[in-house]
């Protein structure tokens, strides 16, 4: 059994790939985020990304990953709580609210409220949310480099570097770097 797995790596990967996809379907929406292989590979891909087209490509995987949740309740109040975000921030506030408090351990429930209250102007509640998101998902790039654009707002221009340069370590083509001419050129003062 052995001489045939060290022969044929490739078979077994295909094999296991669909499986770890399955295993990851059926799992809670809560562990989605920790410990999750799928994301795990995809982090790893996106931090040596050879450029931004295919950094692009997996950030987009791994937003797929966030956004869509095993539970099939938890995923249609999502969808529709996004759309609702797109139209209707105000309206989508209380949708993204009940959500985080039915499912607290769903990260990107915390992500989409702190976007709904950033697009409030509401930064404090924002950052807070943020703070949630980054407990449940330490790399979510998107929250990271969010709480940049508060920081800069609010003209907390180091703060703000220094998430952004956290945000850019894990997705090295993120678009907000042009914000930040001390990264592009290559040297922080962080």
């Amino acid at each position: 059994m052995r001489i045939w797995i060290a022969r044929y790596p490739a078979v077994i990967a295909a094999l296991l790939g669909p499986l770890l996809l399955l295993l990851f379907l059926l799992a809670p929406a809560s562990a989605q985020s920790a410990h999750n292989p799928i994301l795990d590979n995809l982090f790893a891909q996106l931090r040596v990304a050879p450029d931004e087209a295919s950094a692009k490509a997996i950030s987009l995987q791994i937003w797929t990953q966030w956004m869509t949740p095993a539970d099939p309740a938890l995923a249609t109040r999502m969808q529709q709580a996004v759309r609702k975000l797109a139209i209707d921030p105000a309206g989508a506030l209380d949708e993204f609210e009940a959500i985080a408090k039915d499912y607290p351990d769903y990260a990107e429930a915390w992500n989409q409220l702190a976007t709904a209250h950033y697009l409030q102007g509401d930064y404090t509640t924002s950052l807070s949310d943020i703070d949630k998101v980054l407990a449940l998902e330490p790399r979510h790039f998107g929250a990271l480099s969010g709480r940049a654009m508060i920081y800069l707002k609010q003209g907390k221009r180091a703060l703000a570097l220094k998430d952004i340069s956290t945000a850019s370590a894990l997705h090295p083509f993120l678009a907000e770097r042009a914000l930040f001419p001390e990264l592009l050129q290559g040297v922080t003062h962080i």
